[in-house]
């Protein structure tokens, strides 16, 4: 049995990789739907060697479909996949809109996949940020217990989508040209510089992108008592998300069980050379599956606290690849 499927945002760059997710990984699919804009209706999208035609998105979009994958932005999903869910579909939403909504599960499913089966229509996705560093935390806050975690990122444009990742090799060929460059995604020079992540300040001073970082893991991990703050920074990679954490457990831990426990968990592969200062790169990550880590050290200034860093390719397991692993759980 196939599953009636549509991709909504598929001409993005996470709907071109939910794509090829879905043929690598022989996904039932009894039919496969490409949703997208009006500009983006009607180019044609080659799949297991079958020519589809892009459809424009519209409410009516969802009859006869049973699983819709969704990464067309907060706004998009927020109007059309209650639609979806009217229809009759189940909606594997990858934008924010619905993340902390306490009706809606929010999965990883090496984490909490037990969240699936008490979906109402709609399961959202993690930020990717959250989804990679939860699947380094996960298994040692389970033998450890965390008690603070300090995040610091260092994200790629892939973040920004497939136009941001265009305009950073853009921006890059004109500076080396001597020539100017008019960017329309990115506000601020990307090509040989770092800036603070550009989503939204809030109130408290962190950006929304942080925020989602120290909302998202206490829901995931169902635990309010798991303090997070994060710093997040937009550095001129094409692809891949980088990220240092500091982790303050309640318990006393053991750096080689530490590794034990990484090598162990699921999704996850450790990466390093001591010999030669040989750690995760985004270079290694990229377009491929695992997050990895590396550099475990205590903190020299802190008690029960672990230092560790990781890579992992924001489009895959930040968003395509975990999507496509929640409708395999359902």
């Amino acid at each position: 049995m196939g599953f009636r499927t549509a991709i909504m945002g598929a001409t993005g760059a996470v709907g071109q990789e939910l794509l090829r997710l879905l043929d690598e990984r022989n996904f039932p699919l009894d039919s496969l739907t490409l949703l997208a804009s009006k500009r983006s209706a009607g180019k044609k999208i080659i799949f297991k060697g079958e020519e589809l035609t892009v459809q424009e998105l519209t409410h009516d979009s969802f009859k006869d479909i049973d699983l819709v994958l969704s990464s067309a932005g907060g706004s998009i999903s927020a109007e059309f996949a209650p639609s979806a869910v009217k229809a009759g579909a189940v909606v594997v939403d990858n934008t924010s809109h619905y993340r902390m909504d306490p009706e809606v599960p929010l999965v990883v499913p090496e984490i909490n996949a037990d969240e699936i089966k008490n979906h109402k229509g709609i399961i959202a996705n993690p930020n990717c940020t959250t989804i990679l560093m939860l699947l380094a935390l996960a298994p040692l806050h389970k033998k450890w217990k965390a008690k603070r975690v300090v995040c610091s990122t260092y994200q790629a444009a892939s973040g920004a989508g497939a136009i941001a990742m265009q305009e950073l090799a853009d921006e890059t060929r004109a500076l080396l040209d001597n020539k100017d460059y008019q960017r329309s995604v990115i506000p601020h020079q990307y090509a040989f510089n770092v800036f603070a992540h550009n989503s939204p300040m809030t109130e408290n001073g962190y950006c929304e992108e942080e925020m989602k970082m120290v909302n998202e893991t206490v829901k995931i991990m169902n635990d309010k008592n798991l303090k997070v703050t994060a710093t997040c920074v937009r550095v001129p990679i094409l692809r891949a998300h980088s990220e240092a954490l500091n982790i303050e457990f309640e318990d006393e831990f053991d750096i080689q069980e530490a590794y034990e426990l990484l090598r162990n968990a699921e999704g996850v592969e450790v990466l390093e050379n001591r010999a030669e200062n040989r750690w995760p790169m985004p270079i290694d990550a990229t377009g491929t599956d695992p997050v990895y880590v590396g550099r475990l050290r205590r903190d020299l200034t802190q008690p029960k606290t672990l230092e560790l860093w990781l890579v992992g390719d924001q489009i895959l397991k930040g968003a395509a690849l975990n999507a496509v692993q929640i409708a395999e759980k359902l």
